[in-house]
C-alpha cells in the first residue's frame, strides 16, 4: 500500500557431496583433502525403527502412518506403535529397497502430528521423533547415546562433543567425523542428541586415536565444516560454538538444571460462537524457559473429546454441530514437555448452520504455475451501481464532476470479467483487502475497521465474496487476498478497540461529526437516516474530555484552521501520542526512521493506526479474522506492510497460525501451496536495503537462527539487534533457485519462514529489463527460494525507481519486460490495465486532491464493456463491444502467447536456473524435475539479444516461439538475437510426456 508522502555474500558451491547428492551447503563441501565417502550399497531389505516421544501427547494410542520413499502410504490411521520405555513408543517397519520414509503420527481418533503439515522425512536405522525434532539414537538404551567404553590406559580414547545450534537454526544435527588415521563415517554421519537449550551432544569412541576431523550438518545438505577446513576435535570434552573449538571444556549444560517447572495455566479463555464455528482465545501463559505450544481440549457434541495442538493463543473450531454446547479448556506446554494445569473452561453454544454458500476449497496447486493479475477491486469493473459510494471527499476530490465514485468496482463486476482475465492467460487474481474499511478515502481497502466483515460496498446479491471465490475456482483461477496485519484505520478496529473521542461537534464540524444515532451501525454502505450519509461518524465523537486523557489542551481551539477554513481543536484528530489508543492494542509513537527499529513499532500515517502486534489480544483478533477468509477457500495472502512487523512475530505467531488453519481445514498439501507473499518495501537499488538486513525483503523468507525472549516485544528488539550486528555478510544463503550444472536439485526449505516476498529489487530496477534482470539475479542467493518471488514492473503504489507514476517506457519496453518476467525465475504479475498501457505516465495516487480518473487508479471498466468468453487460459472464444477492442491490443496478444508458452513448459514455471557457460545479456537455462510425476523439463532462454550456450546436454531442442529444431552434439548451441521484446525458448526433447512441444501459439507483434 502507498505510504505517507513525508516520509559481501557469495553463492555457496552447488556441488554434490556424495552419491546422495547433498546440496545447498552452509559453507562448502567437506575439505578436499578428506577422502570422499560413499553411501554403502543398499541392502536387499532396509528397515527403520521409529521411536516417538509420548510425554507431551498423552494420547491413548499411537499410530505410525507412513510411506516408503517412492512407495504408497499405509491405510489411515497406519500401524500401531508399541511401548518401548518411559515416555517412548516404537515401531520397526520394512522399507524394501527404499532409503527412507515419509511419516506422520496420530492417536487413531483424528488428532495428528504431521510436522506442521510438512510430514516427517525419516531415514533408515534407529530414529527418534521428539516434539518435532528428528534424531538418530535409541532413547531406551543408556539414555539414547552410545555408552562410553571403559578405557584401557594408553589404548582407547573418547571425544565428547557439544555443538551449539543457536546460530544455525537446525532441528536435526549430525556429526560427520574421521578419527585420526581412520575412515570417515558415511554421510551424513551420526545423529547428535539434545543436551540442553541451544546445545546438542555426541560421544565418539576414537580407539587409539587422540583426535578427529569433524563437520556438522542438518541431514538435508546444509553443512558447517569450518569454512571448508573441517574441525579438529581432541579427545575429552570439547565445545564447538561460532566456529571455535574449546578443548577440555566445561559441560555447557552442567549449569542448567533439568526443566521441571510447568507453565502457568492459560487465563481469560473466551469462546465465541458464530453459526457452527467457535473462536477460542486466551492470554499467553508464562514459563521459566518459554511456552512452546498449547493443547486445546474440546468436549461436547456426538464426536467425543478432541485434543488439538496450536502454536498461537487463538483457535478456530469450524464445522461443528448445530445448536450444541461445547466446552473448552487449554493447557500450556514447554520444551521439556511440562504441561500446565488446565484453564478454567469456556463454553459456547453453536447456532444454525449458515445459509451462505458452502465454504470453498483452495485449488492447492504449486503457486509458481499461476501468473498473477492484480486489481483494485473498487476500480476495476462496476457490476452493481447500487453499492457505489463516493464518501466525504466525493466533491472535494473532483470525482463527483466525473460521476466516478471512489467505490465503483465490485465483486459482481469482477465475476463478470473473470473470462477477460482468463483470456489474457492469468490463473491467479490478487485483489485488494476485502474487510470493512473506514476513513475519508478508503476505496483501496487499507483502512480496515471491521476485520471480521466483508465491506458491503464490494458485495451484491448473488455476488458475495464467497461467490467470487467459488466462481474463480470453477474457472481454475486462484484468489489471493490482500491482508493487513500492521494497522487499522484511525477509527480503530471494531471488536478490538474503537476510540470514541475525536473532537468538538460545533456548527462548523457538525457536517462531519454526525448526530449520534444509537440504532445505526456503520457498514460502509447503509445510509444513516438523520444525516443521509453512508460515511456516518456519529459514533466517533464526544464533547466531554475522556477520563485519563493525556492530550494537552484537549478540545481547545489551536488558532489554526483546516483547508476548508474550519477551526481546528487540540486533540481533534487521532494521534498515537494523544492517549486515545491503549498500548495494549496500539503502538504510541510516530515513525522517525524508515530503516530503524521504530519502523516496526510506530504509526506510518494518521490514517494508519499501528497495531501492537506483539500483544496477545491483537494477535488473537487478527488470527481469528483471517481464519475466516482461509475457511472461505482463498488460495493465498498478499501481506501488506510486512516489514513493519518484526520477523519474530511473523515467525512465532502469524505464519504458523496460517499454516495450522489451512492444514486443519484442507490438509497438508493445501497448506504447502497456500501462497503467502509479503510487501517488504525497500526503495533502493542495492542488495541489502541501505545495509539494513532487518529492512530487506529477503530477510523475511528465513526462520530465526536463535532463541529470543518469550515476550514478543522483547524478542523483537533482541532479534533486531542481533541480526543488525551480524550484518549482511553473515546472513544465510541458499542454492534453491540455482541449477547444479544442468541438473535440478531438490530444494531445502527447512529454514523457510513461510513467507515469500515481492521482488522489490527487480521492481525498483525495471527502468529497463536488462537492469532488472542483473539486479534480480544478484540477490537470488540471499532468498530462501527466489523461484517464488513475485515480480512486477509497477503497481498501485510505485513505478520503477520509486517513481510515483505508472510505467511509461513504451510498448516495446513493456514487451521486453514481459518476455523477461514470463521466462525468468519468479511469478510474473501485472497491475490491471498494463496490458494496454492504461494511464501510462499518470500519477499513481494523489489522495483526494485530484480526481481518481486522472491517476493510475482510474476506473478500468470502460475498456471492458461488452461480452467476453474464454475457452482456455490465453484463449478467447468470443468477445463483443469495447472489450473486443481491448483484447486486440498488441501487448494483449503478446501476453496471451507468453502465458501459453509458460503454461506448456514446466521449467519456465518452477525451474531453477543457471547462467554458467552462457554468453548473452539476458540468457539463462532452466530446469525442473519431479520424479514423482515423471516431469523433466529443460529449456534455454534468451530475451532480445543473441546467446551462446556451452556445456549443455546433447540432444534435440525445439524453439517454442518459432518451432525451429536444433540438434546439439558437442554441448554448444548458438542463438542469434531475436529482437527487442522477442525471445527464444529452446526446449530439450526428452521424449514421451517430456517431449519438446515445438512451436506454441501463433506469431504476434513481438513473438515471431
Amino acid at each position: 500500500m502507498r505510504r505517507s508522502p513525508h516520509r559481501l555474500l557469495r553463492r555457496p558451491l552447488a556441488a554434490a557431496v556424495v552419491a546422495a547428492g547433498l546440496l545447498g551447503l552452509l559453507t562448502a563441501v567437506p575439505h578436499p583433502d578428506v577422502p570422499a565417502t560413499s553411501v554403502p550399497a543398499a541392502a536387499s531389505e532396509n528397515t527403520a525403527t521409529v521411536f516417538y516421544y509420548t510425554k507431551t501427547r498423552n494420547w491413548s494410542a499411537y499410530n505410525l502412518h507412513y510411506a516408503p520413499d517412492g512407495g504408497s502410504w499405509t491405510a489411515v490411521p497406519g500401524v500401531q506403535m508399541e511401548a518401548a520405555c518411559t515416555d517412548w513408543v516404537k515401531k520397526t517397519v520394512s522399507l524394501g529397497s527404499a532409503s527412507g520414509l515419509a511419516a506422520t503420527f496420530n492417536n487413531g481418533s483424528g488428532v495428528w502430528d504431521n510436522n506442521a503439515g510438512n510430514n516427517y522425512a525419516l531415514g533408515t536405522g534407529t530414529i527418534t521423533v521428539k516434539d518435532g525434532v528428528v534424531a538418530h539414537s535409541d532413547p531406551c538404551s543408556d539414555g539414547g547415546t552410545d555408552p562410553t567404553p571403559s578405557p584401557t590406559p594408553g589404548d582407547t580414547h573418547t571425544a565428547s562433543v557439544y555443538y551449539s545450534t543457536a546460530t544455525v537454526g537446525w532441528t536435526t544435527t549430525n556429526l560427520h567425523y574421521q578419527p585420526e588415521g581412520g575412515s570417515w563415517t558415511a554421510v551424513p554421519g551420526v545423529g547428535m542428541e539434545a543436551a540442553c537449550t541451544g546445545w546438542v551432544k555426541r560421544s565418539v569412541d576414537l580407539g587409539s586415536a587422540t583426535k578427529m576431523q569433524a563437520a556438522f550438518n542438518n541431514g538435508n545438505g546444509v553443512w558447517d565444516n569450518n569454512n571448508g577446513g573441517n574441525y579438529t576435535i581432541p579427545s575429552g570434552v570439547s565445545t564447538v560454538e561460532n566456529k571455535k573449538v574449546t578443548a577440555d571444556a566445561e559441560d555447557p549444560c552442567a549449569a542448567e538444571p533439568p526443566d521441571t517447572e510447568a507453565p502457568t495455566a492459560p487465563t481469560k479463555v473466551t469462546a465465541d460462537a458464530d453459526g457452527v464455528s467457535v473462536v477460542l482465545s486466551w492470554d499467553p501463559s508464562t514459563d521459566d524457559r518459554g511456552v512452546t505450544k498449547y493443547q486445546v481440549t474440546r468436549t461436547g457434541g456426538t464426536k467425543g473429546t478432541m485434543v488439538t495442538d496450536v502454536g498461537s493463543t487463538v483457535f478456530s473450531d469450524a464445522n461443528l454441530e448445530e445448536r450444541t454446547a461445547y466446552s473448552y479448556t487449554v493447557k500450556a506446554v514447554d520444551a521439556a514437555g511440562n504441561t500446565s494445569a488446565a484453564s478454567t473452561a469456556a463454553t459456547a453454544t453453536t447456532g444454525e448452520r449458515p445459509a451462505a454458500p458452502a465454504a470453498g476449497t483452495p485449488l492447492g496447486t504449486d503457486p509458481r504455475k499461476d501468473p498473477i493479475y492484480f486489481v483494485l477491486t473498487a476500480r476495476f469493473n462496476d457490476g452493481d451501481s447500487s453499492n457505489n459510494r463516493g464518501g466525504s471527499q466525493h466533491v472535494k476530490s473532483g470525482n463527483a464532476a466525473n460521476n466516478d465514485p471512489m467505490f465503483r468496482g465490485d465483486f459482481k463486476g469482477l465475476v463478470d470479467k473473470l473470462d477477460y482475465i482468463k483470456g489474457l492467460g492469468f490463473s491467479a487474481v490478487w485483489i485488494t483487502p476485502v474487510v470493512l474499511n473506514r476513513s475519508d478515502y478508503d476505496y483501496h481497502g487499507y483502512h480496515g475497521y471491521d476485520f471480521y466483515k466483508v465491506d458491503a460496498r464490494l458485495e451484491s446479491a448473488g455476488a458475495s465474496y464467497q461467490d467470487l471465490i467459488n466462481a474463480a475456482h470453477a474457472k481454475g483461477m486462484k484468489i489471493y487476498q490482500d491482508v493487513v496485519y500492521n494497522h487499522s484505520s484511525r477509527w480503530g478496529a471494531k471488536g478490538l478497540f474503537t476510540p470514541t473521542v475525536y473532537g468538538v461537534r460545533d456548527d462548523q464540524w457538525s457536517w462531519y461529526y454526525d448526530e449520534r444515532n444509537d440504532g445505526f451501525e456503520y457498514d460502509g454502505l447503509s445510509v444513516e437516516s438523520k444525516s443521509g450519509k453512508s460515511y456516518y461518524n456519529g459514533d466517533l465523537w464526544s464533547t466531554a474530555e475522556p477520563s485519563g486523557n493525556t492530550c494537552l489542551n484537549w478540545g481547545k481551539p489551536t488558532g489554526g484552521t483546516s483547508a476548508e477554513g474550519y477551526r481546528i481543536y487540540n486533540c481533534q484528530w487521532p494521534s498515537p501520542t494523544s492517549g486515545m489508543f491503549p498500548k495494549t492494542y496500539y503502538h504510541n509513537c510516530w515513525i522517525g526512521n524508515w530503516e530503524g527499529e521504530d519502523s516496526r513499532s510506530c504509526w506510518l500515517h494518521e490514517d494508519l493506526a499501528d497495531f501492537n502486534t506483539e500483544s496477545a489480544p491483537v494477535q488473537n483478533y487478527l488470527i481469528g479474522a483471517y481464519d475466516k477468509y482461509i475457511d472461505m477457500g482463498v488460495d493465498g495472502f498478499r501481506v501488506d506492510t510486512a516489514v513493519h512487523i518484526p520477523r519474530t512475530t511473523w515467525n512465532r505467531r502469524f505464519l504458523p497460525a496460517i499454516q495450522e488453519r489451512v492444514t486443519s481445514q484442507f490438509g497438508a498439501e493445501a497448506a504447502k501451496n497456500f501462497f503467502v507473499f509479503g510487501e517488504v518495501a525497500a526503495f533502493v537499488n542495492d542488495k541489502w536495503n541501505r545495509g539494513s538486513v532487518n529492512h530487506s525483503a529477503q530477510f523475511y523468507t528465513w526462520k530465526e537462527r536463535k532463541e529470543y525472549d518469550a515476550d514478543d516485544a522483547k524478542a523483537a528488539l533482541e532479534m533486531y539487534d542481533y541480526e543488525q550486528q551480524l550484518g549482511t555478510g553473515a546472513q544465510p544463503t541458499s542454492t534453491n533457485a540455482f541449477l547444479n550444472g544442468n541438473a535440478y536439485h531438490t530444494p531445502d526449505h527447512s529454514r523457510f519462514s513461510g513467507m515469500n516476498v515481492i521482488d522489490m529489487r527487480m521492481h525498483m530496477n525495471f527502468g529497463d529489463a536488462d537492469n532488472a534482470y542483473n539486479n534480480g539475479k544478484d540477490s537470488d542467493d540471499s532468498y530462501n527460494d527466489a523461484t517464488y518471488n513475485v515480480v512486477y514492473v509497477d503497481s498501485h503504489d510505485y513505478g520503477p525507481n520509486k517513481s510515483s507514476e505508472r510505467y511509461s517506457g513504451g510498448t516495446d519496453a513493456w514487451a521486453e519486460n514481459m518476455s523477461l518476467m514470463w521466462t525468468f525465475r519468479g511469478i510474473p504479475t501485472l497491475y490491471y490495465g498494463s496490458e494496454i498501457e492504461f494511464q501510462a505516465g499518470k500519477k499513481i495516487d494523489c489522495g483526494p486532491t485530484c480526481p481518481l480518473a486522472t491517476t493510475g487508479r482510474a476506473y478500468y471498466g470502460d475498456h471492458l464493456t461488452g461480452t467476453v468468453q474464454a475457452s482456455d487460459f490465453g484463449k478467447v472464444s468470443s468477445a463483443t463491444g469495447e472489450v473486443a477492442d481491448t483484447l486486440g491490443k498488441p501487448l494483449v496478444k503478446h501476453l496471451q502467447r507468453l502465458n501459453e508458452i509458460r503454461r506448456s513448459v514446466p521449467a519456465l514455471q518452477m525451474g531453477q536456473y543457471s547462467t554458467d557457460g552462457i554468453t548473452g545479456s539476458m540468457a539463462y537455462k532452466r530446469r525442473y524435475t519431479d520424479t514423482a510425476s515423471g516431469v523433466d523439463s529443460f529449456a534455454l532462454v534468451t530475451v532480445t539479444g543473441a546467446a551462446t550456450y556451452t556445456g549443455i546436454p546433447n540432444g534435440t531442442y525445439k524453439d517454442a516461439v518459432t518451432g525451429e529444431t536444433r540438434v546439439v552434439t558437442g554441448g554448444t548451441l548458438a542463438v542469434p538475437a531475436p529482437g527487442k521484446g522477442n525471445l527464444r525458448v529452446y526446449v530439450l526433447d526428452l521424449g514421451g510426456s517430456n517431449a519438446a512441444p515445438g512451436k506454441i501459439g501463433t506469431d504476434g507483434p513481438y513473438l515471431k
